[in-house]
């Protein structure tokens, strides 16, 4: 099964930028379409992107649409977050999941339950 780890989280003024990493181990992550997901404190997870495993597809959630990039590097095992014009409501811990399976449709790709494999998180702080 494949092991992620998430880097990059920090502290960042409004408007900043931060760019989140998620490497893998243990598995190609070629095999794999991958999403980031955000919890905030006394909220529900969040799905933030999604990218299919050959990096053609990406889907978002509305309110990053603009402003967060995903992609991935198979070669490298890795899926990274570009954040820009953070704001503080995007103040969260990300993590990034691992699904065996394709579904080319955000209304899965933000369901946790079809992801089989999580990150432990990275803190993101935004402040005003």
């Amino acid at each position: 099964q494949v092991q992620l780890v998430e880097s990059g989280g920090g502290l960042v003024q409004a408007g900043g930028s931060l760019r989140l990493s998620c490497a893998a181990s243990g598995r190609t992550i070629s095999n794999y379409d991958m999403g980031w997901f955000r919890q905030a404190p006394g909220k529900e997870r969040e799905f933030v992107a999604a990218v299919s495993r050959s990096g053609g597809f990406t889907y978002y959630v509305d309110s990053v649409k603009g402003r967060f990039t995903i992609s991935r590097d198979n070669a490298k095992n890795s899926v990274y977050l570009q954040m820009n014009s953070l704001k503080p409501e995007d103040t969260a811990v990300y993590s990034c999941a691992a699904t065996r399976f394709s579904y080319y449709s955000n209304s899965y790709y933000s369901r946790p339950q079809v992801y089989d494999t999580w990150g432990q998180g990275t803190q993101v702080t935004v402040s005003s």
